[in-house]
């Protein structure tokens, strides 16, 4: 496939002339202009590297301050869903909900007997809805004393690996603060970067992708795009794996893959894509500059298609 380079603003070179006669020959003004290669949209094939990533990773805290009492776990543990990972001293929260479970009982204990009360006429409906009020606060006080002690408890969100540990038994720490980062061994997402130039490419229909592990040899696995952010010279993307040899092999986060990109449109085979800049409009007609490898210009007309993106749009032909 060659590449085109078209301009995608301004006029290459420009003419001065001079208005009196008998002075110095008119002189060229080199003006700067930018170029693009396109690249064909109609049948790509391309491959690049890339790495797998870990879909769950996380580094766990404790909701509530406290002194680590026990440390479950050591570093490179395996653990699973549920399962403890650190315990804070829970002497103070535990205090607290005994201390809140009296209040709620007592506050219980009155609204029931307000209730009988009431019913008898006995005392009035304010005096019931006051005490009522009281029992649902301390209802809720207790409630989440209840919960608070249970976060004295650090739990496994889900199955994975302790890939580092930051704090030790006896260390006090803070809501919040970073005990344990775990990582899930298994995963289905890879990681890859590619130039600006081939952004393109991954936003026209009918791109498809297939991933390679240097850990597999001949393996071959499918793939689909779920996510790209485009930076300045380049574009940062994560694919998906997806198939059946997704059932006999455990890809691990940090293993290293080639990625094959490919599109094959034969209805389209002229396609391509350039900057919105790059197009101007001359008598009702499309056109852009384009230089070839001798830096020999010529203005194209040409026909477009969708915009692609926000800054590039389909070139069908010309």
């Amino acid at each position: 496939m060659n590449a085109k380079l078209i301009f995608t603003a301004g006029i290459l070179v420009s003419l001065q002339s001079c208005g009196h006669s008998g002075t110095q020959p008119a002189q060229q003004e080199i003006r700067p202009v930018k170029v693009y290669a396109t690249q064909p949209l109609g049948s790509v094939d391309k491959d690049f590297a890339g790495m797998s990533v870990a879909d769950d990773i996380s580094n766990l805290a404790f909701r509530i301050s406290g002194q680590i009492l026990k440390m479950n776990v050591i570093t490179g543990q395996s653990v699973k869903k549920g399962d403890v990972i650190a315990e804070i001293n829970p002497r103070e929260y535990s205090l607290q909900m005994e201390a809140d479970k009296a209040t709620y009982l007592t506050a219980r204990s009155q609204m029931e007997r307000n209730k009988r009360l009431l019913e008898k006429q006995a005392i009035s409906r304010q005096d019931y809805e006051m005490a009522d009020a009281a029992y649902v606060r301390a209802k809720s006080a207790y409630e989440n004393s209840q919960t608070t002690l249970a976060d004295t408890r650090l739990r496994a969100p889900f199955a994975g690996a302790v890939e580092k540990k930051y704090v030790d038994n006896y260390q006090q720490v803070m809501a919040g603060e970073p005990v344990v980062r775990l990582v899930n061994p298994i995963t289905e997402s890879v990681m890859f970067t590619m130039p600006e130039s081939g952004l393109q490419t991954l936003k026209i229909p009918g791109i498809r992708f297939s991933v390679k592990f240097d850990n597999y040899p001949g393996v071959t696995f499918g793939a689909r795009l779920k996510e790209y952010v485009q930076t300045s010279t380049q574009a940062t993307g994560t694919l998906t794996l997806e198939g059946e040899n997704l059932k006999k092999y455990d890809i691990a986060p940090g293993m290293s893959c080639m990625i094959n990109l490919r599109v094959n449109n034969p209805d389209r085979p002229g396609l391509t894509a350039v900057p919105l800049t790059a197009v101007f409009e001359r008598n009702d007609s499309n056109y852009v500059w384009t230089i070839d490898r001798e830096r020999r210009t010529r203005l194209n007309r040409v026909e477009l298609g969708e915009p692609i993106g926000s800054d590039m749009i389909a070139v069908e032909s010309g």
